[in-house]
């Protein structure tokens, strides 16, 4: 149970953190001439780019959390999903850094020291290139996290209707990233079964933990045994 509610917190964490910052961030970015208000602004804006870096030490947690659970069910699996999130929240985090350029690049354009327009255009590129690494650090999370889910439905580890709910989720993830990835913007509505599955998940590690009898079982053991 300490492993579970371990992971499950860390599911609801993430859910949490980079979703708060990310709408605190975007409060900022959202409008054409962004750039002007982001000094007036930039407790929210900082503070909303912290909370999605600190989805990176989420993140790496869970993975390293989950690889000794289901290591003796599927190595290759494990080592997947391992090496797919340290892509995914280096991706992020440099997105995140990206919009901590802009306080600076809107002091410049304040102090006069930078062109209006060049710093809009910059802050503009700034805020792009957030979105593009995280449209592809999602592609490779839900990559990863959809042969995770493939795995605890059938080994049961978790109820495998809810196993079932992640397959599907992060398939639809996966899609999702790559439509916004080609200008098609329906990712919104495509995150929906994923992001039930991951607050789901979180709740029901916090409260019923993996399936006890699976969890101890160790197929290696079970075959040298034979």
């Amino acid at each position: 149970m300490r492993y579970s509610r371990s992971i499950g917190g860390l599911f609801i964490a993430g859910f949490l953190t980079y979703g708060i910052g990310a709408l605190m961030t975007t409060s900022v970015t959202g409008n054409e001439s962004f750039l002007a208000t982001v000094p007036s602004h930039r407790g929210i804006l900082v503070l909303g780019a912290l909370l999605m870096l600190a989805n990176t030490a989420v993140d790496i947690g869970k993975a390293v959390l989950f690889f000794p659970v289901i290591e003796p069910h599927g190595r290759r699996t494990a080592l997947a999903y391992l090496a797919t999130m340290i892509f995914e929240v280096a991706l992020m985090a440099v997105g995140v850094l990206a919009l901590l350029v802009l306080p600076p690049l809107a002091d410049q354009a304040a102090s006069g020291h930078l062109n209006q327009g060049t710093a809009q255009s910059l802050g503009s590129l700034a805020v792009d290139g957030n979105e593009l690494a995280y449209q592809v650090g999602q592609l490779s999370l839900g990559f990863g996290a959809m042969f995770l889910a493939y795995l605890l439905f059938r080994t049961g580890l978790i109820p495998r209707a809810l196993a079932g709910l992640g397959v599907v989720g992060y398939a639809t993830h996966v899609a999702g990233a790559i439509f916004e990835l080609f200008g098609v913007h329906i990712s919104m509505w495509l995150l929906i079964p994923g992001g039930i599955f991951e607050v789901t998940l979180g709740a029901w590690l916090l409260v019923k933990g993996f399936n006890a009898t699976v969890y101890r079982k160790d197929p290696r053991r079970v075959a040298v045994s034979a």
